[in-house]
């Protein structure tokens, strides 16, 4: 999900990861990391911040993902 305050002046991503209608992951851009809200979540947020690449990628979806896309 990209949020668009002020047009793109302050962009937000939102990823969450749903199973069940239970909310297991999130990745906020504003935060910067995965955030666990079930057991297995927990385990899966701790995995995804430990991999340097990979989060890297995630912080910089806002500017290839979103901003990319407000026009659309």
């Amino acid at each position: 999900e990209c949020h668009f305050t002020n047009g793109t002046e302050k962009v937000r991503f939102v990823e969450r990861l749903i199973y069940n209608r239970m909310q297991d992951v999130m990745f906020d851009s504003d935060v910067g990391e995965y955030v666990g809200f079930t057991p297995a979540g927990e385990k899966w947020a701790r995995q995804a911040n430990s991999n340097p690449q990979w989060m890297e990628y995630q912080r910089t979806v806002v500017d290839t993902y979103c901003r990319h896309n407000y026009p659309i």
